[in-house]
């Protein structure tokens, strides 16, 4: 173990750090500083700065607190390390993207919205109230109608019920309204409708209390139960709850059978109407809310009442910062639930920036994602800023334009998973372009054109795209060729390819949101590779298959097959400890007798991908696990939570799924997202693949290796907001280095040798 230097109150030290994969590791981190942690996909960087430092950090602080206060925040372990010296607390800017909840806009996030309604309830003519009275989240200021929502929900009956049946004969299509059910007996049975009759056949009166009824206790047999209309208990057991949430099958029933529409009493600006009469300068409130960023920031410019002067002061920092960081073209009235995530990262980015706090420690995670290289220019200034200001700043990144401003840099690796975890290079950029490390080696990495276009097998038509900022677009994406659309932050390249490809039959889209699923979901039994696991172990030993499965009858009956005793202790953070009846193996020692190959089933799901594409060489097995390896996850082990995979990783699992499903069109939304300069090639090669297959491949993409890789480019511009939703470009890359004079142009041509 290192040992600690004497007056290093300038260096955060990391001894003895062995959290995930790091195996060991000893590093002084100097505070004050900006530092880079590089590394390919699997090195252990995440574990290193998340994992360790910022995680004892948050630790540290919320013991500070009563064990009262303790029970009510998230419990956190110690991080697996000797010791940690020196941390200052640390704030965390990830990639979550922000909650679903429609309540939340970009205005509500940032506390600009707070600002402005206080502005208004001041200098507001006619004056209404407080600033309470132009909240939409509260009952001074919402809409009645539509409660503050600014949509109002419809239901299409004809999705609900087949009127040529009876409900005996199962009229009723809500998924879990089955025949004899629960929910269809409350209703059949009730007594105010005949289940034998046709729904057509039904008097309005029938009709009405069948979809209509509001709750009225009823007897059902010797039962006493509530009775509600069919629209009532749909809307309360599934519109009251959030999309996300849900599961498949019902959130495909939902789109399907409810209809939004702009409330037509507020026309969607979710206040009431005294809010919305008050004026300054002839705009409402909603007018403020609904402008660009960058336009609001001016309107604001030209208040000069004295008497909010310092409230004004702070909200005009706030929208400069947003239209700093590459946020202009938004609106505070943008739903937080529909930004991206490096959008959601750069908006909690300008809370901080606003902070009085020093000697902050500051950790980012890929702070460039969603970023045009013109865009990441920006990025590095804020980052450099937070420094300045006396802040230890701390980023996990790959992009060279990033690493080439670090006063530091810290190099894991050498490879990914059990492969990686140590360091390879701490020191200054030079240092590390001399070192020989894959990172060193891939800095100044250029690349060239596709030598041969593929040529197009027929074109998908695009007319008349109008979502969010799009201006009527009409383009065609040629069908089997690799192409890549483009454009900085905020252009319309999403809405483009989620609004009007995505959604097309026959098109698999491997995003980056989070993979539903709990402590027990891992990649073997996300992939379905369990299945043909368990099938293996139960043909060697003669026993049936169940017996393999952790969450039924093979299961350590102690820790129910977790492998973890979670110990609740009261007032104080809960432990999890490694079950001591199977050791953390997570099944009975009966189970473990079986073996395939020399291994138990433990043994096997301890596997890495790589190791376990090893020992299954035939089979549906090999085949799931040939894909995983291909889109760059064999350092993942089998049986690892999927609630520690990034992003990046997160889509990666989805795209080798839908390897198998064969689709003839994938959209891709950022696949480099997480991956190192040397993981790029390889994802590279798989795009090929698909594409030789005779697949079409759309990938919305900045990175710049990807554009110069692609046989098409579809370049959106030419700014963002108000400024962009246009095409600016649609030909080859070597079409648009040489004809183009766009941003993306620009760039491109720098990049390539």
């Amino acid at each position: 173990m290192g040992d600690f230097i004497a007056d290093s109150h300038g260096l955060i030290q990391v001894r003895g750090a062995r959290e995930n994969n790091l195996r060991d590791v000893s590093v002084d981190i100097p505070k004050r500083r900006l530092s880079v942690f590089t590394g390919v996909s699997g090195s252990g960087k995440s574990s290193l700065v998340f994992g360790t430092i910022a995680a004892e950090s948050q630790r540290l602080i919320n013991e500070t607190y009563t064990a009262f206060i303790q029970s009510f925040m998230p419990s956190l372990g110690r991080p697996d390390v000797d010791a940690l010296r020196n941390l200052s607390a640390a704030i965390v800017v990830d990639q979550e993207r922000m909650g679903a909840n429609s309540r939340s806009t970009v205005g509500t996030a940032t506390d600009a919205y707070t600002m402005l309604r206080i502005v208004f309830s001041r200098l507001g003519d006619p004056y209404v109230g407080t600033s309470s009275a132009f909240s939409f989240n509260l009952p001074d200021g919402m809409c009645p109608e539509c409660e503050g929502m600014g949509r109002v929900s419809a239901v299409d009956v004809d999705e609900l019920v087949d009127k040529s049946l009876s409900l005996r004969e199962g009229a009723i299509t809500v998924p879990g309204f089955n025949v004899d059910g629960w929910y269809w007996q409350t209703l059949a049975l009730s007594g105010f409708v005949n289940p034998d009759v046709r729904l057509a056949d039904y008097t309005e009166q029938e009709w009405q209390d069948f979809l209509y009824k509001p709750a009225t206790k009823v007897k059902i047999g010797t039962m006493n139960t509530t009775y509600e209309g069919l629209v009532v208990k749909v809307q309360r057991l599934y519109l009251a709850k959030d999309r996300e949430s849900m599961q498949s099958n019902v959130r495909a029933f939902v789109d399907r059978a409810v209809t939004f529409d702009t409330c037509g009493l507020c026309e969607g600006t979710r206040l009431n109407r005294a809010a919305l009469e008050s004026k300054i300068d002839g705009r409402n409130i909603a007018d403020c809310s609904s402008m660009q960023i960058n336009e609001l920031a001016e309107f604001v410019r030209g208040i000069t009442d004295e008497s909010v002067a310092p409230l004004l002061s702070t909200l005009r920092e706030t929208l400069d910062s947003l239209v700093e960081i590459g946020l202009g073209y938004l609106s505070l009235d943008r739903e937080s639930g529909t930004l991206s995530g490096g959008e959601a990262q750069r908006v909690k980015m300008v809370r901080h920036l606003g902070s009085s706090l020093t000697d902050v420690t500051y950790v980012f995670d890929e702070p460039t994602i969603g970023l045009h290289p013109h865009d990441i220019q920006r990025m590095n200034d804020l980052l450099l800023r937070l420094r300045d200001k006396g802040n230890t700043v701390l980023v996990v990144e790959h992009k060279p334009e990033v690493i080439a401003v670090a006063d530091h840099v810290v190099d894991l690796g050498p490879g990914a998973g059990s492969n990686g975890g140590q360091i390879c290079y701490a020191g200054d950029l030079a240092g590390l372009r001399a070192s020989g490390t894959l990172t060193g080696r891939y800095l100044d990495h250029k690349v060239k054109l596709r030598a041969n276009i593929r040529q197009a097998k027929g074109q998908l038509s695009v007319t008349g795209a109008n979502l969010h900022n799009l201006k009527d677009v009409s383009v065609d994406i040629p069908l089997g060729v690799l192409t890549v659309v483009t454009g900085v932050a905020g252009s319309g390249k999403s809405s483009l390819i989620h609004g009007s490809v995505s959604t097309r039959k026959d098109v698999s889209v491997a995003d980056q949101s989070p993979i539903r699923g709990s402590r027990r979901s891992n990649p073997a039994t996300y992939t379905g590779l369990l299945d043909p696991i368990r099938s293996a172990f139960a043909k060697a030993n003669g026993v049936k298959p169940a017996l393999f499965s952790a969450n039924s009858e093979g299961a350590c009956p102690t820790c129910k097959g977790i492998g973890l005793v979670y110990t609740d202790l009261a007032m104080m953070a809960g432990v999890a400890s490694v079950c001591e009846e199977c050791d953390g193996k997570r099944f009975t020692p009966k189970v473990l007798e079986y073996k395939l190959n020399g291994k138990d089933i433990s043994e096997v799901l301890a596997m890495s991908v790589s190791e376990a594409r090893e020992f299954f060489t035939t089979g549906p097995a090999a085949s799931i696990l040939t894909r995983l390896v291909d889109v760059g996850l064999g350092y993942v082990g089998l049986g690892q939570p999927l609630t520690t995979l990034s992003g990046g990783e997160r889509q990666r699992l989805k795209l080798a799924i839908y390897m198998g499903e064969k689709a003839s069109t994938y959209v891709l939304d950022e696949p480099t997202t997480g991956l190192h300069l040397a993981d790029v090639d390889q994802l590279l090669g798989l795009l090929d693949r698909l594409v030789d297959d005779g697949n079409t491949v759309i990938v919305i993409e900045h990175h710049q290796a990807v554009m110069a890789h692609a046989d098409w480019i579809i370049d959106l511009g030419p700014g963002a907001g108000h400024d962009g939703g246009r095409i600016v470009f649609t030909g080859t890359p070597e079409e648009l280095i040489t004809t183009s004079d766009s941003l993306t142009a620009r760039h491109l041509r720098e990049y390539v040798s």
